[in-house]
């Protein structure tokens, strides 16, 4: 198979994960501020952990087919997270704050957008850079 061709499948393989780690992060959110009614960061946070782990574990093994050492390749994504989170927590709360206004579930889709793609992109050129289709197929 050409390499533009295993490049196109991962990337809608990718979609396809995310898509699923999206609808994880908006109905958990949904839940935290709709029916527990924790803060909006909190939230926020939760469902994101949550959504994250769902993504790397399904992107590992189908989508970047990754023999690399799991705990190594999740502390490299959780070093992505360690800049992501803050970022992006700071910046919901400052644009669903009383300065701005902005609907909470806009900027979660905001969020998610630019999540996608900085994540894509960090995994696949940094976290399994090395690794791809290295895993052994059954």
């Amino acid at each position: 198979m050409s390499e533009s061709r295993k490049e196109l499948i991962r990337s809608v393989k990718f979609v396809l994960f995310s898509i699923s780690a999206g609808l994880i992060q908006v109905v958990s959110f949904t839940l935290m501020e709709e029916v527990l009614h924790l803060t909006h960061w909190l939230s926020y946070l939760v469902a994101l952990v949550l959504s994250v782990l769902w993504n790397f574990t399904l992107n590992r093994k189908f989508t970047f087919h990754s023999a690399s050492n799991v705990p190594i390749a999740m502390l490299k994504v959780a070093g992505f997270y360690l800049v992501f989170t803050p970022l992006s927590t700071w910046w919901t709360a400052v644009l669903t704050g009383e300065g701005c206004g902005w609907n909470e579930y806009l900027v979660l889709v905001l969020t998610m957008i630019v999540n996608f793609v900085t994540e894509y992109l960090f995994q696949r050129f940094v976290v399994f850079r090395g690794s791809l289709d290295t895993a052994v197929k059954k």
